[in-house]
């Protein structure tokens, strides 16, 4: 079959919204940017369990306790789902790793930022973990069939995470005057960081056009940060917070908020490695990766044994 032939069967699935399969013939392209968009979110995942974890033994409970270390379980399982997805596109997962590891991979900008209280923890499963949600319902419906099948169960239980965070924050803004300041504080440090996880401006973008082309994504950047927004703010004047934008302003004609665009500058500069924790996550996952050496070891040493026993049997 022609080149053009396998094009116009892969335009075709794209046309009648039917998933492209591992097997199926795909354009490089499409292929490259889909490791690239998968293994983003996979190393977001394993990275993003290093803010929450150093809270596990400080959590105020031993309920939350419990609840937190289950969060950061689903974390790890998340990472796990993504990176078997990425490889039924042809790469391994040493590869994957090891491009982390080096800082060749890019993961989301809002790990590499400092959870200082306990109140950045509830700031980050509502807020961060909200900001997900909103990107990943839609990638239930993305073209490549395995990441779109990953997604189902992840956003079951990243909801459960926001629900977390959320009854976090309304702990401590309905609690002492000292505990509302502190959930106002994360507020004001969390809320520009997570309103960059969309990516940049869709004027400003460079994969964005092809994402939407393909199907990989179905929304925007900017039509995501709108909604986030539009959703978040009620539950911040619940709360009986504040949000801290001052040109945040409800537009009547378009029946959401004007707010203000965040740090531009400062996303490109933590996306290049110069955010306050980007030395310090690599260097933990790094750490954690060299320790496990000996697992892997071990495991590979049992299953090279295993298939020897089986063959002699």
């Amino acid at each position: 079959m022609e080149i053009n032939k396998f094009e116009e069967v892969f335009e075709g699935k794209l046309a009648k919204n039917e998933m492209v399969e591992p097997k199926d013939w795909m354009p490089e392209n499409y292929r490259k940017h889909l490791i690239r968009q998968i293994s983003q979110h996979a190393h977001s995942e394993i990275i993003g369990m290093l803010p929450e974890g150093n809270w596990i033994t400080r959590a105020p409970s031993l309920r939350s306790k419990v609840v937190l270390l289950a969060k950061v379980q689903d974390e790890g399982g998340h990472g796990l789902y993504l990176y078997t997805a990425a490889e039924t596109l042809g790469i391994s997962r040493d590869e994957l790793l090891d491009n982390l590891h080096t800082g060749r991979a890019k993961y989301s900008s809002i790990f590499n930022y400092p959870t200082l209280t306990w109140a950045d923890i509830g700031a980050v499963g509502w807020l961060v973990d909200g900001a997900a949600i909103m990107n990943q319902v839609m990638l239930q419906r993305t073209s490549y069939g395995p990441y779109a099948r990953a997604m189902v169960r992840i956003c079951k239980e990243e909801s459960f995470h926001q629900r977390q965070g959320f009854e976090i924050m309304t702990r401590l803004a309905f609690g002492t005057e000292d505990q509302k300041a502190m959930a106002q504080d994360a507020l004001n440090r969390w809320w520009f960081p997570t309103m960059m996880m969309f990516g940049p401006p869709d004027a400003e973008s460079p994969n964005s056009e092809n994402a939407m082309k393909w199907r990989i994504k179905r929304e925007t950047n900017d039509q995501l940060r709108q909604r986030f927004v539009d959703q978040t703010v009620p539950q911040v004047q619940y709360l009986g917070l504040t949000v801290p934008d001052e040109n945040l302003k409800w537009n009547e004609a378009k029946k959401g908020y004007d707010f203000s665009e965040p740090n531009w500058a400062e996303f490109k500069n933590v996306i290049s490695g110069n955010g306050p924790c980007n030395k310090e996550r690599l260097a933990a996952r790094n750490k954690a990766h060299n320790d496990g050496a000996w697992v892997r070891e071990a495991a590979q040493a049992f299953a090279k044994k295993r298939n020897e026993i089986y063959v002699a049997a």
